[in-house]
């Protein structure tokens, strides 16, 4: 029978280092809260139960992570990190594996966690398994100190250490796993909260049980990174650069191509085919698709879209909740808007802005329009500056343009409106009715020139009109004048 395995990850600190309002676990790595990527971690080793122990602003910790099948459980004092671990254990069976993990230690992977279950396994129920580094600077980090046989005995904080443990390189990460009943017993009475503040650390139950002669073993991981915490902003950024060229490098080893891969943001996930470009100062989020040889312009915002095959994103556009189709060609510059869905062939140019519309199969907006609320059917063209009136102050209405049809520049289609299939409206057009198929259609003032209208003149230089204070912009002269 299977060993019931709990995962303990510690989240009550407050990370005062922070200097947040919000949880230190709560900050986000790569888009996501530092304690999801450890819940993440942990469902990959297939855990009985999960148990996050929260302390400062639990509710906010549930809201975030409260699709999660956790158990919460409070730490009302922080009373050191075996005080932490202890109030968890209640709802543990004593032949169960724990492990604890912490919530500010975001980048731990799922292949040293098995490690460190496989070498406390090797003892069975006697075992102990430590998750240990060495390093080329231990500054800061508690020790390990060995026995001559190479036995772990103790960890012995800096603070406390002398000259020659400080040289020691092999440092604590704190992750362990442990039977329940070894560690109950070892969190219960005043023995396990020896110091003067009644602090209980799991460093010290770690020498207890190795003096009642449960043999610690020791695994590492494979990049530093895995183990570092986060304890301020200046470590948070180091760790987020690390993740994104972690990301980066998996993404261009699957065949997509990255121009600086120190020079990309993914926050969420992002999914890509063959023959995928991404330019420069590129920032991803939530969960976005590329299909196979799409290409990402420099500066562009892309959140919660699906990019068809071989189409084109040019520079500095924003696309979030879109679904875009193959062969578009979108941007510079331009805005999709959440529920906006984009045909194959369709062309959308600079300083275009779609919201809750859809765009029929080689359709065009190229230059300077709003289209809210808007389904464009196919090769119809929207001329530059034309938008869609969506919007009465009160609620929003539809528009519908049908296949085919033609909207020239600077038209106003008061919605709700219909333009049928094959229509033309003339430019400059405020159109306030349905335009007939296959029909010109357009709504201009006549135009009139005026010859007895005359231009008002100028103030005179230094003319006493003029506001105090100001003076005639055109008496001003030399290389700065503007003039």
């Amino acid at each position: 029978m299977k060993t019931p395995l709990h995962v303990v990850i510690l989240a009550a600190g407050k990370g005062r280092r922070m200097r947040s309002n919000l949880p230190k676990v709560l900050h986000l790595l790569a888009g996501r809260p530092l304690l999801s990527h450890v819940v993440a971690a942990a469902c990959e080793i297939d855990p009985t139960r999960i148990h996050v122990v929260h302390g400062h602003r639990g509710d906010l910790l549930r809201k975030a992570l409260g699709d999660s099948d956790i158990e919460w459980v409070e730490q009302k004092e922080q009373l050191g990190t075996g005080h932490a671990l202890a109030q968890a254990l209640p709802s543990i069976p004593d032949e169960a594996l724990v492990m604890v993990l912490y919530g500010d230690v975001p980048l731990i992977s799922p292949s040293t966690l098995r490690k460190a279950m496989a070498a406390r396994d090797i003892d069975g129920a006697r075992g102990i398994a430590l998750v240990t580094l060495k390093v080329d600077d231990p500054h800061g980090y508690g020790r390990i100190l060995r026995d001559d046989r190479g036995r772990l005995i103790k960890v012995i904080e800096e603070v406390d250490a002398n000259e020659e443990q400080r040289g020691i390189r092999e440092i604590n990460t704190g992750i362990l796993t442990a039977s329940a009943g070894i560690l109950r017993p070892r969190l219960q009475g005043d023995s396990a909260y020896p110091n003067a503040q009644g602090e209980c650390y799991l460093t010290d139950i770690l020498a207890r049980a190795a003096a009642d002669g449960y043999l610690v073993r020791t695994v590492s991981p494979k990049t530093t990174e895995e183990v570092l915490g986060v304890n301020d902003r200046v470590q948070l950024a180091r760790l987020e650069r690390f993740e994104q060229m972690r990301i980066a490098e998996s993404l261009m080893r699957d065949g997509t191509g990255i121009a600086d891969p120190a020079r990309i943001d993914i926050r969420g996930r992002l999914r890509t085919g063959i023959d995928v470009f991404i330019d420069i100062d590129t920032v991803f989020e939530g969960e976005v698709v590329l299909e196979d040889g799409v290409r990402i312009g420099p500066g562009c915002v892309i959140k919660d879209a699906t990019i068809g095959y071989e189409t084109e994103i040019f520079a500095h556009s924003v696309i979030e909740g879109a679904e875009i189709g193959a062969s578009c060609r979108i941007g510079p510059f331009a805005r999709l808007r959440p529920n906006s869905r984009i045909s194959h062939e369709a062309r959308i140019g600079n300083f275009v802005e779609i919201k809750n519309g859809v765009l029929g199969r080689g359709a065009k907006a190229n230059h300077l329009s709003y289209l809210g609320d808007a389904r464009i059917g196919a090769r119809a063209n929207i001329g530059a500056g034309s938008i869609t009136c969506n919007y009465d102050g009160a609620n929003k209405h539809p528009t519908v343009i049908g296949d085919g049809a033609f909207v020239g520049s600077g038209v106003m289609l008061v919605a709700p409106i219909t333009v049928h299939r094959g229509a033309t409206i003339g430019a400059g057009s405020t159109i306030t009715k349905d335009a007939p198929p296959d029909t010109l259609t357009l709504s201009r003032a006549p135009q009139r020139s005026l010859k007895s209208w005359r231009r008002k003149a100028p103030p005179e230089k230094g003319d006493p009109s003029l506001p105090e204070g100001f003076s005639d912009p055109d008496s001003r002269s030399g290389p700065d004048s503007g003039s």
